[in-house]
């Protein structure tokens, strides 16, 4: 939805520098001998139609061209045409809409000055990226450090998560007793396993809290945990399925997400920055 207002933009900053491009011309052609005929030329391949006056230039042309390149779609003449009739209609348009004066409507100067930010920040951030390139050092650094992280284990695992201790106590006495786990998890706070037994599936300790975390580790394959384990959710009662190897994806896997996410983390930080140094008011 920016692109029309951007394009909008453009078009009413071209308006307004055309006219004295125009006049600078224009004395020279009314002195010229023939020969100045030539010169005129590169000129007019710089546009590629005049509206009522206001020139379009080429370079708004392979904007468009350029973006919708990096889409897929072929640049060809048969593109180029459609475009520029594109252009030109939208020229007339931004003519018609500025001598009825909607321009100097205050809702649409605001919109103009944010399509006009949008393209700022926009470029700004590519400049940043291009400038600031994650390298593949940097890439794999980033891919032990996470899989170190994730550990060499992964357990499945179940719970029941109540609001009091006293609650989780009763429900480690009715196991002990030999009630299902399955069925005791129905009274469970946690939406997402309450009603599939408390299953929790196949996760690293790394995905849970740390109390959580530090007290399933510690469990036998199917034994649970017969002290309740305080979290900052509540009392769970823990049973340990089992446990298997982590099949940890290789580095060509997840590089392009670790690379945009690493970029994310530098803009960021950049953006915080900037924003260190700023008076805000």
């Amino acid at each position: 939805m920016n692109t029309p207002s951007r394009l909008l933009l453009t078009v009413l900053l071209s308006a307004a520098v055309s006219a004295p491009a125009s006049a600078q011309t224009a004395a020279p052609a009314a002195k010229a001998a023939p020969a100045a005929a030539p010169a005129a030329a590169p000129a007019a391949s710089n546009k590629v139609a005049t509206v009522n006056g206001v020139a379009i230039p080429k370079a708004r042309v392979d904007a468009i061209v350029k973006e919708r390149a990096q889409q897929g779609m072929p640049d060809n003449e048969e593109m180029r045409k459609a475009i520029r009739d594109e252009l030109i209609n939208r020229e007339i348009i931004v003519q018609e809409a500025n001598r009825r004066g909607l321009t100097k409507n205050a809702d649409m100067q605001s919109q103009i000055d944010m399509a006009r930010q949008a393209v700022i920040v926009r470029a700004f951030l590519q400049d940043f990226v291009k400038a600031h390139p994650v390298t593949d050092e940097v890439i794999k650094a980033e891919y032990e450090k996470v899989k170190g992280q994730m550990g060499s284990k992964e357990y499945k695992a179940r719970h029941i998560l109540v609001e009091k201790e006293a609650e989780a106590k009763d429900i480690v006495a009715k196991i002990k007793k030999g009630e299902k786990f399955e069925e005791l998890a129905k009274v469970s706070m946690d939406p997402g396993s309450k009603d599939k037994g408390g299953d929790l599936d196949w996760n690293t300790p790394a995905s849970y809290v740390k109390e959580f975390s530090d007290a399933l580790t510690k469990l036998e394959k199917g034994k649970y945990t017969e002290v309740p384990v305080k979290s900052q959710f509540g009392f769970h009662v823990i049973q340990l399925d089992d446990v298997r190897d982590v099949k940890f994806p290789g580095l060509d896997e997840v590089k392009a997400g670790l690379q945009q996410r690493l970029q994310q983390q530098q803009l960021e930080k950049a953006v915080a920055d900037l924003r260190a140094k700023a008076k805000v008011e």
